[in-house]
């Protein structure tokens, strides 16, 4: 059976950008992404999660970081020139971006919002993040990544 192709990769087509897609299987909960790397088999470092916050300005922001680590509100608020950031209300996900909690991607929300990708992606030859729904994954270069969402890379995780 053919894999459904869901908006992102239907994006990275129109875009010409190589990707590989991933897919685990999952019930109708969002499963945590170190399950998700694992159920994949993929290295957790190279696995990303898609983080919506907003800034003290109302303004939203996306922040793409590992799944084993935790987001630094204080870096993050840096990053994207904030006084202070805050994760959006789960249930504001779909109306903003599209996407449901634990499908949520970086690539193709409803609109554009300044992107960040945790430096930690520069040494990697490919990142993994959702591909719009649970249960899929795509795997493409942070640089496509970064031109696909027109972001920036920072230092975005609380140190261990």
């Amino acid at each position: 059976m053919a894999e459904q192709k869901t908006n992102v990769m239907r994006t990275l087509d129109q875009k010409k950008v190589r990707y590989t897609a991933h897919s685990y299987p999952h019930g109708d909960e969002p499963v945590d992404g170190v399950t998700v790397a694992r159920l994949t088999g993929m290295d957790p470092a190279a696995v990303f999660k898609t983080l919506v916050a907003v800034g003290a300005s109302k303004r939203n922001y996306v922040f793409v970081i590992p799944v084993a680590a935790e987001l630094d509100l204080k870096k993050a608020a840096k990053a994207v020139k904030e006084k202070s950031v805050a994760m959006i209300h789960v249930s504001e996900i779909t109306p903003l971006t599209g996407y449901v909690r634990g499908g949520c991607s970086p690539i193709g929300m409803k609109k554009r919002f300044p992107t960040v990708l945790d430096i930690s992606a520069e040494n990697l030859e490919t990142v993994t993040v959702s591909a719009g729904k649970i249960g899929a994954q795509v795997e493409l270069s942070p640089s496509d990544l970064l031109s696909l969402t027109g972001g920036s890379m920072a230092d975005l995780t609380v140190a261990e």
